[in-house]
């Protein structure tokens, strides 16, 4: 079976009553780069902006990132 990493970015967003908008300023992203994150169609994430990501939305990487199962 395949296997995926699956971003968990609404519901940090949603915790924080955070929007992308926000977020983009904050860590200095483009909204189309968080966008791509978000739908899971980015094809690589830098340990700076993971860093950043989770500065900002007060979380470790395991509450971003999660791996699943793919049929």
């Amino acid at each position: 079976m395949a296997k995926q990493v699956r971003i968990n970015l609404d519901a940090l967003l949603a915790k924080n009553k955070m929007s992308l908008t926000e977020l983009s300023q904050t860590v200095d992203i483009t909204i189309a780069n968080l966008s791509k994150l978000k739908c899971g169609k980015a094809k690589a994430l830098r340990f700076t902006t993971l860093l950043a990501l989770c500065d900002a939305l007060d979380c470790q990487p395991g509450d971003l990132l999660a791996v699943e199962q793919v049929n």
